[in-house]
């Protein structure tokens, strides 16, 4: 599983010309599973997310976790996060997850968020437009 984590200031999914998912101050996530993730992969991503110190301190030192009461997060699925280049130009995808069990994890990711924190989501397997504004830019890339 690996979660490509954004700050943002602003962070919006559109589908078909209509948004989907959008908030203000908090974290882009572009989520991406493999072949061989489980729901124990997501548990333990889903810690490692409400978890991550990379809000500033009244010091302005990245220290604190999101605010859970203030802060949102933008969940996008993002298949080509196991695109594997090694040979040649042409990206594989013979590693991501695919259809039905990768869209199963991805609800239990969301899900399991939700319990903790507000939650926006993009649409699985759509065809999205992402908009950010970016907090720094901070960019962390999470991998289990």
């Amino acid at each position: 599983m690996r979660v490509v984590v954004q700050r943002v200031k602003k962070a919006s999914v559109v589908v078909d010309k209509k948004t989907v998912g959008a908030i203000d101050e908090g974290m882009l996530l572009l989520v991406g599973f493999s072949t061989d993730d489980e729901k124990s992969n997501v548990d333990k991503m889903v810690d490692k997310v409400l978890n991550l110190r990379i809000f500033d301190d009244e010091n302005g030192v990245m220290n604190l976790a999101i605010d859970k009461e203030k802060a949102k997060i933008l969940s996008v699925s993002q298949f080509t996060l196991y695109a594997d280049t090694t040979k040649g130009n042409r990206p594989s995808y013979i590693k991501a997850q695919k259809g039905e069990k990768a869209e199963e994890l991805y609800k239990y990711f969301n899900e399991r968020l939700k319990e903790k924190i507000k939650v926006e989501a993009g649409v699985f397997g759509a065809e999205m437009e992402v908009s950010m504004i970016g907090d720094g830019p901070v960019t962390i890339l999470l991998e289990k």
